[in-house]
């Protein structure tokens, strides 16, 4: 997912989607441990994606806390 697409999200959409795919990866690496899928590219992504929201939350609470 692009920086600039997750950027546009509101915080709380921002940790709707963080919640989701937190759970997608639950389910995704569950299934990778039983070895019923192969999807080891796709928890990577949203692991990564997971990271880019909690990088731009932690940027916009820095940049609140100087401004205040």
């Amino acid at each position: 997912m692009k920086i600039s697409k997750i950027r546009e999200w509101s915080p709380q959409e921002m940790e709707d989607k963080e919640h989701d795919f937190l759970e997608q990866m639950f389910r995704l690496k569950f299934q990778f441990s039983m070895g019923q899928t192969d999807t080891l590219k796709k928890i990577r992504d949203l692991r990564k994606d997971i990271a880019r929201i909690k990088t731009i939350l932690r940027e916009r609470e820095a940049k609140a806390s100087n401004a205040g």
